[in-house]
């Protein structure tokens, strides 16, 4: 044997030194190829959940930014829909109105006296005026024109009444002899630059041809004004006395206002647009492309393009509510939704480019990716920094012995291993990666460790945000439907409200829409022989309609139980509504005072429904007559009364528009023929009853349907004293 230094060779020493040697060999090759495994598990299982997260956000978000604009969009769409609803139906009741007030005096001509008149003069602009047009060469000097000019003349005051109440830009009145007298604020635009009144060919314009053709209320399509130029739609009415054409009432609603609107909700990838009932665009932000407004003669049908589903997506939003779809235009996709305007036949339809509402989606992965990235950067850094480290530590490992290289490796390897089971444990649902003390190792798998944490709590506040958004929209829908409970609370809902009281039998129902709206009946005693009936219902929807409702039905009931007749009544709450009256809503209420001893009965019509009566062994029947204006539209004006008696046996129905206006999805109305059939299925029925087959029938006519407006009745069948 020999001495190398201290190293006896082959001797036990050298035996003990290649013992070791080769101890430590077999040590750092098992430490060198568990490492390399597991580094490679490590970045495979890295890349396969970063994919799997990424895909959990992307799905996550875009089914969360699809309710999101869903319910934003169709909330947005249905409440525009709503106002232009209302708006048009005002304009409708404006000239029905107006057509009534006309067929009254036009057909009365020895009850009322001449009237006077006066051509447009420009010096009124500012100020509304009733104004004579007239066609060119028409004799206004013939004494028979001139009379008719002077009766019609009997109608001025309630034209301004009615500008002054109402949103219309214009009313008027015309006669088949070639005249008409019209309300408005503008009397200059009647003039040439010549300062020559202008002549109008009335009988050959849309509104009267329109009107006097179809026989009843008539839109037209979106025109000029020929005055003022401005875009509007006119609405018309004929009127008729013993089959003959009287006049035709009409009103014009300028329509810039929904132009603009239209045009400024159009946004960065989002915008809205309007079709009329033959499918062509009548407003829309964009000057060329499909959807770019054109005239008649040009426009096209979007129910008859070359794309099905345009084709199909505008015919169904043309009768009613459409769900989120995606169409494609002009090689561009959207999703739409679109609400109908039921009066008219029109369809509002809100637009969002697909492309700009995944922009978030698309953002949340890029800035994930730039995360992911940069994370992997200093993770593949120090994995090649650890390869540089396990040379050293293999040399280290060498000279220290085996002792330090299983120590050194169990350092490296056991934070690596809890990693690695943390990371396959995360799945979509549970994405939070917490930083613990194993890998707080002072190297880079601290630094990759810290960086998993920081991404997964990124993520987890994202999502959390968009859960917090989607919250606080359930929470809004939420509150609105408890309005509408305390709402409905509001009114009588225990029968039979008088046990004792055998000498009548009373029922009554309020069948709400989707939101609070302003419908309300009432019934109450005022003596111990008088009972107080009510119906009404307030313009507009939502909560400002039903605070109005509330307050009218107090004041109603208040005056009735001092004792005052229903004109009366009805005088002082009109007075006391107009008011604060700042949002210029206005109530139509039918109300009546019976004496039960007798059923005598006092009764009250402002601008409300007629009311239907039944005789004893007979069937129910509308009672039309002459209504007064609704409440809180003018000040100081007087309300008429007209009695009738009820016998025992007899019954009386009243209700409110949504009973006669339920309208099915081939977007007709009940009206009043339909309910009188319900009415007379079983006439003989009790109160309770009677309302069970008016719904009944409603539901059958409207055939699942949407409801768009309350449904209120109330039912009382007199018997007589006890």
């Amino acid at each position: 044997m020999r001495r190398f230094y201290n190293i006896v060779l082959g001797g036990i020493q050298q035996k003990v030194f290649n013992l070791v040697l080769l101890f430590i060999i077999v040590t750092m090759a098992a430490f060198s190829g568990v490492t390399i495994y597991q580094l490679g598990r490590l970045s495979k299982l890295v890349n396969e959940t970063n994919e799997t997260q990424k895909q959990t956000i992307a799905d996550i978000s875009q089914s969360t930014m699809n309710t999101v604009i869903s319910s934003s969009l169709g909330r947005t769409t249905q409440m525009e829909a709503y106002i232009a609803d209302d708006m048009f139906k005002d304009l409708a009741r404006t000239v029905q109105m107006l057509g009534d007030y006309a067929g009254v005096i036009l057909t009365s001509s020895e009850e009322y006296p001449a009237h006077p008149y006066a051509y447009p003069d420009a010096a009124k602009d500012g100020s509304v005026s009733i104004q004579l047009l007239t066609e060119e060469n028409l004799d206004v000097n013939n004494p028979d024109i001139a009379s008719k000019i002077a009766l019609a003349a009997n109608i001025s005051e309630m034209m301004q009444s009615l500008y002054a109440a109402s949103n219309v830009d214009s009313c008027y009145i015309a006669l088949p002899e070639g005249f008409m007298l019209l309300a408005d604020n503008h009397p200059s635009s009647k003039f040439d630059s010549d300062g020559q009144m202008i002549p109008i060919p009335i009988r050959d314009r849309a509104w009267y041809k329109g009107a006097k053709d179809t026989g009843r209320l008539f839109y037209t399509d979106v025109v000029s004004d020929i005055f003022t130029g401005k875009i509007g739609i006119m609405c018309a009415v004929p009127v008729y006395h013993e089959g003959e054409l009287v006049a035709v009432a009409g009103a014009d609603l300028f329509l810039n206002n929904m132009s603009d609107a239209v045009s400024s909700l159009s946004k960065s990838g989002s915008f809205a647009f309007i079709i009329n009932q033959y499918g062509h665009v009548v407003f829309s932000p964009f000057t060329e492309g499909t959807l770019c407004v054109n005239q008649d003669t040009e426009a096209l049908d979007l129910r008859n393009t070359g794309d099905a589903s345009l084709n199909d997506f505008i015919s169904n939003a043309l009768i009613s509510a459409t769900d989120l779809t995606q169409v494609n235009i002009d090689d561009e996709s959207y999703y739409m939704i679109g609400y109908p305007i039921q009066s008219i036949g029109w369809t509002i339809i809100s637009a969002v480019s697909v492309a700009a509402a995944e922009v978030p989606t698309q953002q949340m992965i890029s800035l994930y990716d730039q995360t992911l990235n940069s994370a992997l950067s200093t993770f593949n850094t120090s994995l090649r920094s650890s390869r540089v480290q396990t040379i050293i530590l293999f040399v280290l490992i060498l000279i220290l012995g085996g002792t330090g290289a299983m120590v050194v490796s169990t350092r490296i390897v056991k934070p690596l291993g809890i990693m690695t089971d943390k990371v396959v444990s995360l799945n979509g649902k549970d994405l939070q990666f917490f930083m613990e003390d194993a890998y707080r190792t002072g190297d880079e798998i601290e630094v990759l460790a810290e960086a998993f944490a920081e991404l997964s709590s990124r993520t987890l506040a994202y999502v959390s945000k968009i859960q917090r958004v989607t919250a606080e929209k359930e929470r809004i829908g939420a509150e609105l439907n408890m309005a509408t409970a305390i709402q409905a609370s509001q009114l009588p809902r225990l029968f039979p409200p008088f046990p004792n009281r055998t000498e009548f039998d009373i029922f009554a129902s309020m069948t709400p829409a989707k939101e609070v709206g302003g419908d309300f009946y009432d019934f109450f005693l005022i003596d111990d022989d008088h009972i107080a009936l009510v119906m009404a219902d307030v313009s507009g929807k939502g909560v400002p309609a039903a605070l109005f409702m509330m307050v009218s039905r107090v004041l109603i009931k208040s005056h009735l139980q001092n004792g005052e007749r229903p004109s009366v009544a009805l005088a002082n709450v009109n007075n006391q509504l107009c008011e604060s009256n700042d949002a210029q809503l206005f109530v139509t209420v039918w109300l009546a005072v019976m004496e039960i001893s007798t059923g005598k009965c006092v009764a009250a019509n402002a601008g409300h429904e007629h009311p239907t009566l039944r005789r004893a062994g007979g069937k129910f029947e509308l009672i039309s007559y002459r209504h007064s204006p609704a409440v809180a539209t003018l000040e100081d004006i007087p309300f008429k009364e007209h009695t009738f008696e009820l016998y025992p046996g007899d019954s009386l129905f009243v209700y409110t528009d949504g009973v006669a206006e339920a309208t099915n999805s081939n977007n007709e109305l009940m009206g009043t023929e339909r309910m009188l059939e319900a009415l007379n299925r079983q006439p003989d029925a009790d109160p309770h009853e009677v309302l069970l087959n008016v719904m009944d029938g409603i539901t059958e006519f409207v055939n699942g349907a949407e409801q768009f407006d309350d449904i209120t009745m109330l039912c009382l069948r007199y018997n007589g004293k006890a």
